[in-house]
């Protein structure tokens, strides 16, 4: 799905060497700042936080038909995205609403759409979007969000069937020979096709969705899944299992996750990375991933 290509928007470049030695000491010292954006109306209505206080509710822009972080259920709100976002309104103060939006092309498209500018049909911007992967030089080119609160980190594992592996757990160099699911246009699909020069390409079984790909473990129709650790947590069957393995060539396996707001409201950003701060430090973040069978990865730095 599209969504996935979010997360290769930011980590095409972990299937090569990795950064050139500038990028690496200062992420930004290559890049050359944009022309400041001109102030729209409607982008203003509702924004900054005096206004969200006077009105009593804040918006969210969470990814629709995406378990387990955010979907709705008997026309509910499900999800961990959905109850970070809850926390973070409670402590705020106020209520919070959300809007289920559909992925773009790109993550640059999505924050344009929802944050910052609205899309072409004039739809309306939310105060923060959630499930944003953070990395420091994208973060450098997308001048008009800030990039905030952290709330966990995702790494990639490889789920399988118990029964296929009784001794033990398949690594990439398997599915030489063993069928992979894995979701279309992921970046589990970018790394397992071209992975040993492509010797793996023809046994990868591509899939919609992250959710179909492990229905199709559980079903039997493949012998191992490659995924971010809570999908493949949250899709695990009888007589599944996952492990995390050495993924050689993949240079991040492991990326972070938080929100992003427009930078013209940054009041609001440090109210929501205080929020967020708190609910990571007294495990209330922790408890909403184990209440949906998950791991919570915190952040290193938090």
């Amino acid at each position: 799905m599209r969504r996935r290509r979010l997360l290769g928007t930011l980590l095409a470049a972990a299937l090569g060497a990795g950064a050139a030695p500038v990028r690496a000491a200062d992420p930004c010292a290559d890049f050359v700042p944009q022309a400041k954006p001109q102030n729209a109306g409607r982008d203003i209505v509702g924004q900054d936080i005096d206004q969200i206080l006077d009105r009593g509710f804040m918006t969210f822009a969470v990814y629709e038909d995406f378990p387990p972080y955010s979907w709705e259920e008997a026309g509910q709100p499900r999800g961990v995205d959905i109850e970070i976002a809850q926390l973070i309104a409670e402590d705020i103060g106020v209520e919070p609403q959300f809007r289920f939006v559909a992925a773009g092309e790109t993550l640059e498209a999505d924050l344009r759409n929802n944050i910052w500018k609205g899309d072409v049909l004039g739809g309306p911007v939310s105060n923060v979007m959630m499930r944003v992967p953070y990395d420091s030089a994208f973060a450098c080119r997308v001048e008009q969000a800030v990039f905030t609160g952290r709330y966990a980190s995702e790494d990639m594992v490889i789920a399988y069937r118990e029964e296929a592996y009784p001794d033990d757990k398949p690594i990439p160099a398997y599915f030489r020979f063993d069928t992979v699911a894995v979701e279309n246009d992921s970046l589990a699909d970018f790394y397992l096709s071209s992975f040993a020069g492509g010797q793996t390409r023809d046994k990868v079984l591509r899939y919609p969705s992250m959710d179909a790909a492990m229905k199709a473990l559980s079903a039997g129709e493949t012998m191992a899944a490659m995924g971010p650790r809570a999908q493949v947590e949250w899709g695990l069957g009888e007589g599944t299992a996952y492990h995390v393995p050495p993924l050689a060539g993949l240079a991040r396996g492991k990326w972070e996750l938080g929100v992003a707001v427009n930078f013209r409201y940054r009041a609001l950003g440090y109210m929501v990375d205080d929020a967020i701060r708190a609910a990571s430090a007294d495990g209330r973040i922790a408890k909403i991933y184990a209440g949906y069978g998950l791991t919570w990865l915190p952040v290193t730095d938090y």
